[in-house]
Parts: structure tokens; C-alpha cells; sequence
């Protein structure tokens, strides 16, 4: 049961782990965008935007609706951004660490 939860929760991140797809999900920040939107964000093709959604979409991280041909996304829960400020911080953090590294070895 216990493995089962991490599991889930691996599955989630593998599912943010692309470039595009992390576009995708900060780009519905400020609302849902259709298919053709999300295709010229990423800057792929619509049947590659299309899998990185169907992928999204498979692991809880978006909701789609039909609106006649269109497709939208928008985020299921909108606080998985949360998870890029604490992404942020560990970037900054590595960079101080490596800054720090470099003057040490600077100064011997």
C-alpha cells in the first residue's frame, strides 16, 4: 500500500518531467487554453502537444472540456504551481552553493 503512494506520487512527476509539458502546465496559470494556443506556446506540433496533454491529463494534473471542435485545458489543481516556486528555490540554492564553491577554489 505504502509503495503504491509513492508510486502514484512518481508518476505525477514523471508526468511534469519535459520541458514542454512544464510550458503546458505554467501556461494554464491564467486560465484554460485550447489545443492550437498550447501548440503555439510549446512551439510543436499539434499531435506532439496533443500526447504531452493526453499525458497531463492521465495523471490528474489537467482537465479537458469540448466546446465543438475545440478542445480547452485548464489545471485540476491549480496548487501543483506551487511545486515550481519550491523547484525555484532549490535552483537558487544550487547556484549559491556552486558560487560559494567556485570563490573557495578561487581563493586557494
Amino acid at each position: 500500500m505504502k509503495n503504491e503512494y509513492y508510486e502514484q506520487r512518481a508518476r505525477i512527476l514523471k508526468a511534469m518531467a519535459h520541458p514542454s509539458r512544464l510550458m503546458i502546465i505554467e501556461s494554464l496559470t491564467d486560465g484554460e487554453k485550447c489545443v492550437n494556443e498550447l501548440r503555439q506556446i510549446v512551439g510543436s506540433d499539434i499531435s506532439t502537444v496533443s500526447r504531452h496533454l493526453a499525458l497531463l491529463r492521465d495523471s490528474g494534473i489537467v482537465d479537458d472540456r469540448k466546446d465543438g471542435l475545440r478542445v480547452y485545458y485548464r489545471l485540476r489543481c491549480p496548487c501543483i504551481l506551487e511545486f515550481f516556486t519550491c523547484v525555484e528555490s532549490v535552483l537558487e540554492e544550487a547556484v549559491k552553493y556552486r558560487l560559494t564553491a567556485l570563490e573557495s577554489t578561487a581563493r586557494l
